[in-house]
């Protein structure tokens, strides 16, 4: 009997590949973010990514960050990846689950992963900690017993040729 391989992926780089995976999905030109809901027992319940919602055309609705006009920037038509993956999920309760997700959530999805109840979130980034979306999620987050904490990079590179 051989030995097993002894480079494989753990957990955590799965999770946080299949988000980032799931984020090179997305139409936005500015910003890709990817999400992947896990249960405790590291089944993957639901993915999502930052988008339109169904029936709305992304080659139809504006994809601009700025203008005068915010019914002609993106910011108000778009949903972001957690939401997305929540809403995805067909299977019953998130109750307990893991969120793995490439940028820190916004306020408006802390509340969705808190109402799910959804008890742990590991990140990638947190570009905007210091916004009050942000901060307001953090501030939700700890009140709710939600934990969060950023993803440990393992610096490992991993190639998919498709």
């Amino acid at each position: 009997m051989g030995n097993k391989r002894s480079d494989y992926i753990s957990w955590d780089e799965y999770f946080m590949g299949v988000a980032k995976l799931s984020g090179m999905r997305s139409k936005d030109p500015s910003t890709q973010v990817g999400c992947c809901i896990v249960s405790q027992d590291n089944k993957i319940l639901s993915m999502g990514y930052n988008g339109l919602p169904r029936g709305c055309s992304d080659d139809t609705f504006p994809w601009s960050r700025e203008g005068e006009d915010p019914l002609e920037t993106k910011y108000v038509y778009t949903v972001h990846s957690e939401l997305n993956a929540i809403l995805n999920y067909r299977g019953g309760s998130l109750e307990g689950a893991k969120l793995y997700v490439s940028l820190f959530p916004c306020n408006e999805c802390a509340k969705a992963i808190i109402q799910s109840g959804i008890k742990e979130v590991i990140y990638a980034e947190n570009k905007y900690e210091d916004t009050p979306a942000v901060q307001a999620s953090m501030r939700m987050f700890n009140a709710a017993g939600v934990s969060y904490h950023p993803y440990q990079a393992t610096e490992r590179e991993i190639c998919i040729r498709l």
